[in-house]
């Protein structure tokens, strides 16, 4: 297993992963698509990472930044995911490891990441590599009058949305093979 900074041919094993292990209704303001993938990428190439499998391709990988909001000065770590056959083994840990030393070089005074309340593994991933939990935000929100009280409007897609970018992706790849 090795973990190797993040190329433009690991985007498809990246964006498949990142398809099957996110549950993006959990945080509403968020997404998983290519454009996610490419912001990190383009803007801190040095911080986006993969664990790479001889057989198996991408098993993990963390998209990081230099930037949070209007700070420069501090990281944001975005996403980190490492498919669940090959949990386990500090895959996670590494890819961490390697992307938060990449953003301190890069001049981060501080790394920040989000972790959805439920998500206990993530969180102790992190208070193991030396986050500590430092504000709690509270996401409120109010449905439409006309979804109140209907069992539909509770109901979780049952596929992940369509990225018309990852089709896209996919017939170029095929392409070049």
């Amino acid at each position: 297993m090795r973990i190797v900074p993040m190329r433009l041919d690991h985007l498809a094993g990246v964006l498949d992963l990142g398809h099957r292990v996110f549950d993006v209704t959990a945080m509403p303001y968020t997404s998983w698509s290519l454009s996610s993938v490419a912001v990190h990428l383009d803007a801190q190439p040095d911080a986006c990472w993969v664990a790479e499998d001889e057989q198996a391709g991408v098993v993990g990988f963390v998209l990081s930044s230099l930037s949070y909001d209007e700070r420069d000065d501090w990281g944001y770590l975005e996403w980190i995911a490492v498919d669940p056959t090959h949990q386990g083994r500090g895959l996670a840990g590494r890819l961490l490891d390697a992307s938060c030393r990449a953003l301190f070089a890069a001049g981060a005074t501080r790394i920040v990441t989000d972790v959805e309340q439920s998500n206990t593994a993530s969180a102790g991933l992190m208070q193991r590599n030396g986050f500590t939990d430092s504000v709690t935000v509270t996401l409120f929100f109010r449905r439409a009058e006309h979804e109140q009280g209907h069992p539909a409007a509770e109901r979780r897609p049952s596929a992940p949305p369509r990225d018309p970018a990852r089709a896209r992706l996919r017939a170029a790849a095929r392409t070049t093979e």
